[in-house]
């Protein structure tokens, strides 16, 4: 019926031209399917159409790409009088789409090929880890030959010593490697549960074998560990391990480390407690995250996974690991029950998430 001066603009065509003409003629191909499909229809049914997007087709033949909202009057009789149109040129508007789209296309595929990074770094580690045992495993063969079969001067007997902690050391880091690998490859850790055998020598073989590392520290032990503990030994030892290495390392060297264990209301917990500075709260949010070694820490050897691990044997036998830590002492805490029913639940947490 009508029309503005600036739509026959835009379509390059005098406004005389164009009325009278049908809509369908001033559309696209796609812009009349939809037209048929959508905006007839919804008119049909609640008299109104907002923000429908149709190209139209100027004289010479360009699309030009408009926004619609279109309204219908009708009389008593429910006769169509007619139809108003709004139109918005949306030139400026599909390109900014259209580089939304293509952009989070760009960002889809740099996310696939880091995860394709990720996952070979990570079989890397793994591969690596699992190569570089061997020649530590003969290392420390060799050392142990040398102990107990030569005889060595007192310097040497020093540095052999020393070599037999850089070894254990090396282990260490590579056996948490291993682990860490296992759980961003999906594999996770796998436990070994018996009931039957006691914990308490476990834990006693891993104190003492630390004494023997570092003979000048105090280490007290107080274990009440009177009922069966459904877990796996291993990962206990490497658990208490960790946590004793750990007060080692970051306690004072004057004070005594405490490690406690005691079976009480159905649960296994086991403590180890150290003096020194106390770890600031932002620091154990964090503590057991892969890679945090903290701002107490940052002076010391690791890769920061020690006490992930702790966190990821906790979960995996359905235990959890606390931390608490002040001017007198600091003490991560580890509970789970004994019966060792409480399984992980794989929706909940996923092996090694980093988070």
């Amino acid at each position: 019926m009508k029309l503005n001066a600036t739509l026959a603009t835009w379509l390059d065509t005098p406004a005389h031209a164009l009325v009278g003409q049908s809509v369908h003629a001033l559309l696209s191909f796609g812009g009349r399917i939809a037209f048929e499909t959508h905006l007839a229809p919804t008119l049909r049914l609640q008299g109104t159409v907002n923000e429908l997007a149709l190209d139209l087709v100027g004289a010479g033949g360009d699309k030009v790409p408009v926004i619609v909202n279109a309204a219908e009057k009708r009389g008593p009789d429910d006769a169509h009088l007619f139809t108003r149109m709004t139109i918005f040129k949306a030139v400026d508007r599909r390109a900014y789409e259209r580089e939304l789209v293509e952009a989070r296309d760009r960002a889809q595929a740099t996310a696939n090929a880091e995860h394709d990074i990720s996952m070979l770094r990570e079989q890397f580690i793994a591969v690596l880890g699992h190569d570089l045992r061997n020649p530590l495993a003969a290392l420390a063969a060799g050392l142990n030959m040398l102990r107990d079969r030569e005889t060595l001067s007192d310097r040497g007997r020093i540095i052999a010593k020393e070599m037999g902690a850089s070894i254990s050391r090396a282990t260490a880091l590579i056996e948490n490697v291993l682990d860490f690998a296992r759980g961003r490859l999906g594999e996770g850790l796998t436990l070994v549960r018996d009931a039957d055998e006691p914990l308490a020598p476990i834990l006693e073989q891993v104190v003492n074998e630390i004494r023997a590392v570092v003979p000048d520290r105090q280490i007290i032990t107080r274990f009440a560990l009177d009922q069966p503990v459904n877990c796996d030994r291993g990962r206990m030892a490497q658990l208490a391990s960790n946590l004793i290495s750990n007060a080692v390392t970051h306690g004072a060297a004057g004070m005594p480390i405490d490690v406690e264990a005691e079976c009480c209301d159905g649960q296994l917990t086991l403590s180890v407690t150290n003096g020194g500075v106390a770890i600031p709260l932002d620091a154990q949010a964090r503590l057991f995250q892969p890679f945090f070694r903290g701002a107490v820490r940052r002076s010391q050897q690791g890769l920061g996974l020690g006490l992930f691990i702790v966190n990821e044997i906790a979960k995996a036998h359905g235990g959890e690991m606390k931390v608490s830590s002040t001017d007198e002492a600091t003490r991560f805490t580890f509970t789970m029950p004994l019966s060792g029913s409480a399984q992980r639940d794989p929706e909940a947490s996923e092996p090694f998430a980093a988070g």
